[in-house]
């Protein structure tokens, strides 16, 4: 069965309700790093600032950075946990993540997605800074993210 590259409605759904992902990236010697990360979605690709949180290092230094142009394979996990079972759930995307500066074309509508989900972004300098956007190669989904609220 080929990869499912495409997002759900339902998935959407439990996706925009979530927030926060984790992202695992991983060096050339295949070491993982995972890490929360604040992210917003466009239906097609997902988002993930470089903001202005305290940072031991310069953004191009951080190891998702370096990961990322490095080894560019990525996966984002955006889950659910509750302690009813039933309520559990998840979207894994596994991708290809790029950074994107403030000259292409995807970087104003990023962050504009993420200063609507995130208020704290609405006062940082971000307009400059490079965007994490991730393509998704192949979209797995287990539990309550795979159900529609339709169905609800």
């Amino acid at each position: 069965m080929p990869d499912r590259t495409v997002v759900t409605l339902a998935e959407t759904d439990f996706i925009q309700q979530q927030r926060v992902a984790h992202l695992a990236t991983s060096d050339k010697q295949g070491n993982p790093h995972v890490i929360p990360v604040c992210f917003a979605f466009d239906g097609t690709h997902f988002f993930i600032a470089l903001d202005e949180k305290p940072k031991r290092v310069k953004v191009q230094q951080l190891r998702r950075v370096r990961n990322i142009l490095e080894r560019p394979t990525i996966a984002l996990v955006i889950d659910q946990y509750a302690d009813d079972w039933s309520q559990l759930g998840y979207v894994l995307i596994r991708g290809e993540a790029t950074l994107i500066e403030a000259q292409h074309s995807h970087h104003a509508l990023a962050l504009l997605l993420l200063r609507e989900r995130y208020v704290q972004y609405q006062t940082m300098a971000l307009e400059q800074a490079p965007i994490i956007q991730i393509t998704p190669r192949q979209v797995t989904t287990w539990g309550v993210a795979a159900e529609s609220k339709a169905n609800e």
